[in-house]
């Protein structure tokens, strides 16, 4: 009888490891998977803001121009209309600025349905060993 329970305890122990090494690659699997989407996903977002940037700018360029000449009209003064328009343009830069980087912060690569996933499992290793 003894050598049974022995026996089951081994075969319970080597059953568990087996099933957490499993366990361990899956979830390397999936960290790997999401980290991979979430990365190309960046990749993208990186590539579509510099296109969007590419005509911004030629935009920008144009409205700037219009908005100076007309500025000058109404202030009487070319350089003074410049100044204004500039001061303004600077201030939004800096807004869009911080915007951005604050979006491209490495908590938006965070794994986290992979960091859920094994919280997940070590709370139900943990009451599979105590209850």
């Amino acid at each position: 009888m003894t050598g049974n329970n022995n026996q089951t305890i081994q075969g319970l122990v080597a059953e568990a490891l087996r099933e957490s090494t499993d366990l361990a690659q899956k979830e390397f699997a999936l960290f790997r998977t999401e980290v991979s989407q979430n990365v190309r996903t960046m990749f993208i977002g990186i590539a579509m803001v510099v296109g969007a940037a590419i005509f911004a700018i030629a935009a920008i360029m144009l409205f700037t121009e219009a908005l100076v000449k007309w500025l000058a009209t109404v202030v009487g003064s070319e350089a003074l209309a410049a100044l204004i328009v500039g001061g303004v343009l600077a201030v939004i830069a800096i807004g869009l600025g911080l915007y951005g980087r604050s979006a491209m912060s490495s908590s938006a690569l965070t794994p986290q349905r992979t960091v859920r996933s094994i919280k997940r499992d070590a709370e139900v290793l943990s009451e599979r060993v105590t209850g």
